[in-house]
């Protein structure tokens, strides 16, 4: 058990000692500051080295971090129950209206980072480029070409042991959901129904990893030697590009995201503190040694 792994835990348990205690922006006990943060998994393990590393040069203060989705994290802001919400999508308009209904100020949205999200299948998959297109055509409802076997892509039948292809999706409450859908899918159209749903994106690629026919989706920062991300095209044919730092950097990956907090109102006292923290140089390295995109990069 890693060192960093050791101080995660042991602050994460500290933390959700305190959870609930009615502490929150920034409350101290017995001297120490708990911030309360919430939210995308694609940010969750981000989330914990920022807590480790503030922790270990503010002592006083203690983030608690939490996963569980963006529309969770969003919705634990809305009722008050965090002091920062962690997303891979924007807040839509209904949850703007909502925190300033409940909480008396407008959330404050902040880019914290940048992801590629990438298209997971099985080491053994000999595929090495999909198109938006093909995409959508696996994953949409009411595609009037549907994909349902990889045969249709050009893999050999018998490689993958069985030739239909099995979706890996996550939950519809995750950030990452509604962006696929709307930059894969396009504006208001749905997923079909069938998929396998994990809860989160570490889970979409090792389900993947163990599954020869999958094909999921996640961030860049989940990939591990037991799979392989897929270059990207927009349409069949075409050159892929790979998720990599390089291509998000020259906007030439075409599913790229940007990484988001959200604070209800103008953040201050320890809550800005921390947030100027990963917006600075020590936050931004973190977000880099995770396989992320830091903010320098778009600058």
């Amino acid at each position: 058990m890693s060192v960093r792994f050791c101080r995660v835990l042991v602050l994460g348990l500290l933390s959700a000692l305190c959870y609930g205690c009615g502490y929150h922006e920034g409350s101290s006990l017995a001297g120490s500051t708990i911030i309360r943060n919430e939210g995308s998994d694609t940010l969750v393990n981000i989330a914990q080295a920022w807590a480790e590393e503030y922790h270990q040069e503010h002592p006083n203060v203690s983030v608690q971090v939490l996963g569980g989705g963006s529309g969770v994290g969003i919705a634990s802001l809305i009722e008050g129950n965090c002091d920062l919400a962690n997303a891979s999508r924007t807040m839509e308009e209904k949850e703007k209206a909502q925190t300033e209904a409940k909480r008396g100020a407008k959330p404050q949205q902040f880019v914290v980072g940048y992801d590629a999200l990438a298209i997971y299948v099985h080491k053994r998959n000999p595929l090495d480029t999909i198109s938006l297109e093909e995409l959508a055509a696996i994953y949409g409802e009411d595609c009037p070409r549907p994909i349902t076997r990889w045969s249709e892509l050009g893999v050999p039948k018998g490689t993958l042991g069985t030739d239909v292809v099995t979706r890996v999706s996550r939950q519809n409450s995750s950030g990452t959901y509604a962006y696929f859908c709307e930059a894969v899918l396009g504006a208001g159209k749905d997923m079909k129904l069938g998929s396998i749903n994990q809860s989160g994106s570490k889970d979409v690629v090792a389900l993947v990893s163990r599954t020869p026919s999958a094909i999921g989706y996640s961030g860049m920062g989940y990939a591990t030697p037991e799979i392989k991300m897929l270059k990207i095209s927009r349409r069949p044919g075409e050159p892929g590009v790979a998720p990599t730092a390089e291509n998000v950097r020259n906007h030439t990956y075409p599913i790229t995201r940007p990484l988001l907090i959200y604070s209800v109102g103008p953040p201050t006292g320890p809550i800005k503190e921390y947030l100027d923290w990963i917006l600075g140089k020590e936050g931004q390295k973190v977000v880099l040694d995770l396989g992320y995109v830091p903010l320098d990069v778009h600058e």
